[in-house]
């Protein structure tokens, strides 16, 4: 196995990844949605959502199973090899079958045939998923690599947006920039490929040891995107594109939110994987508690913070064009909680333990309740419908893994670990909204949502470490100690 660095690193680097996805949309949302309006940047989260249905389809759950799959035997070059290669040989399959399914439904589909050039030039994004294979790099947990590679790609689009589009028309080359943004950087992790693994046909494969559990992987995709796409699509078919752009302008913060609540999560699949292939039950429950309290800690202030402050946040990002999106956002924000703590108790304790049976369970729950809900109330309050469907889903399938999980919990958490969160949330809350009321009221929403995330976070960091809570005082004092020692050096 290559050197494996510390959960510690790999964490830093998947922060600096999510973290970008927060950068660059501050930089290039409030820019795009005024250019494009609620109808241009509503076609081109619709056409997204379709083609991640296509996209889901054709990878056949295999982003999270090949990270389980090829970190069991990343310390055989043969093994691995092989397990890449045929999971390679079952996703270009699917791949050229959903192409060909994708290709009739341009044609046949009225509402995909009236923006069939923005669907074919975002569909890009199902073949470069599976050239990409970005599950093979993290199960060897080559984050600084994929940071790295991401940037740059992201740096690129960001730079197009700017240059390329100027007008309301634009949103096709919006559209693929989009694409190149997220995923551009999967053309040189194919490129990169030979490093890690051997490129000559292994022969005598055994394709059938990963059908069964990529089906179960498959299945839970299917039944996630149905709560994270299945609005969009369900807004522009019933609402129009007015309604699915202001959707879009609040899931688009929760989104990038999101990214920074689970980026803790996403390094710790292969590492987990490891731990259980090799028998490490302690180091296994050592850092799943670490991680639901670091889940909590960061989530909590988010939610609230961007509760508070939905409207200048919206006002922000996306213009006064969006503003009857700052109710959905509200609405919404929860769901930062939801997402974070099912990240932890499904794909990083469950998935890890052969149960990903249980996170299908729970998946489908929440997609039922979603389109119940959203057939009931997207005729009715259109965006407003499509947030609260996604709201209760989101819980409802944290519950049920919670459930699943209850003696695993009673042994590695106690409730009393979130007094501390509670706790620094009052004075967090009282010290930004008195600001905002007694200083702030005419001061515009950028340097309002500056000076009150200011008050707020500082104020919240600064009561937990006054309380000392357990993951802040493993994050700082470390480096309060090695400033400390530094300076007592000669």
């Amino acid at each position: 196995m290559n050197k494996k660095h510390s959960v510690t690193f790999n964490f830093i680097m998947n922060f600096i990844l999510t973290a970008s996805s927060v950068i660059f949309p501050l930089i290039t949302f409030p820019y795009i949605s005024r250019i494009l309006l609620p109808v241009g940047t509503g076609k081109v989260a619709s056409a997204l959502a379709v083609v991640n249905y296509f996209s889901m389809v054709s990878m056949l759950g295999i982003p999270t199973y090949g990270i389980r799959a090829c970190a069991q035997v990343r310390d055989d070059k043969e093994k691995l090899s092989r397990t890449v290669q045929e999971i390679l040989i079952l996703n270009c399959a699917m791949t050229l079958l959903v192409y060909i399914v994708f290709g009739i439904s341009l044609y046949t589909v009225p509402k995909f045939a009236e923006d069939r050039t923005l669907l074919f030039v975002m569909s890009s994004a199902i073949i470069l998923n599976v050239i990409g294979v970005n599950w093979l790099y993290s199960a060897l947990e080559e984050y600084a690599y994929i940071t790295a590679a991401s940037l740059i790609f992201k740096v690129i689009a960001v730079s197009g947006m700017f240059l390329l589009v100027h007008k309301k028309e634009d949103y096709i080359i919006y559209g693929a920039l989009t694409v190149t943004s997220n995923i551009g950087s999967y053309v040189i992790n194919f490129l990169r490929l030979g490093k890690y693994i051997s490129l000559k046909p292994m022969g005598s494969y055994n394709l059938k040891r990963h059908i069964k559990p990529v089906g179960v992987f498959c299945a839970m995709t299917v039944a996630n995107s149905i709560y994270t796409n299945l609005d969009t699509v369900m807004l522009k078919f019933i609402s129009g594109d007015e309604q699915t752009g202001y959707y879009n302008a609040a899931v688009y913060v929760k989104t990038a939110l999101v990214s920074l609540v689970i980026s803790l999560g996403t390094v710790l699949l292969p590492r987990l994987s490891y731990y259980i292939e090799k028998d490490m039950q302690k180091e296994f429950k050592r850092i799943t508690s670490h991680a639901l309290s670091f889940v909590l800690m960061i989530s909590l202030p988010l939610a609230v913070y961007f509760m508070l402050f939905a409207e200048e946040g919206i006002g922000f990002l996306s213009g006064p064009a969006y503003a009857p999106a700052a109710v959905s956002m509200r609405l919404i924000m929860p769901t930062i909680i939801f997402i974070g703590l099912s990240n932890i108790l499904g794909m990083q304790i469950l998935v890890p333990t052969g149960r990903e049976r249980k996170v299908l369970q729970a998946v489908i729950a929440g997609s039922v309740i979603d389109l119940i809900i959203n057939l009931l109330l997207i005729p009715a309050l259109g965006s407003c419908g499509a947030t609260i469907g996604t709201l209760v889903a989101e819980f409802a399938v944290a519950l049920v893994e919670a459930v699943v999980l209850w003696q695993f919990l009673k042994e590695i958490w106690h409730m009393k670990r979130m007094v501390p969160y509670v706790a620094a949330l009052i004075p967090s809350v009282a010290g930004a909204v008195a600001l905002h009321r007694l200083v702030l009221q005419d001061v515009g929403n950028f340097l309002t949502l500056v000076f009150t995330a200011l008050v707020f976070f500082g104020i919240y960091g600064a009561a937990l470490l006054v309380q000392k809570e357990t993951i802040t005082m493993e994050f700082v004092l470390p480096y309060v100690k090695k400033l400390c020692l530094t300076k007592k050096a000669p």
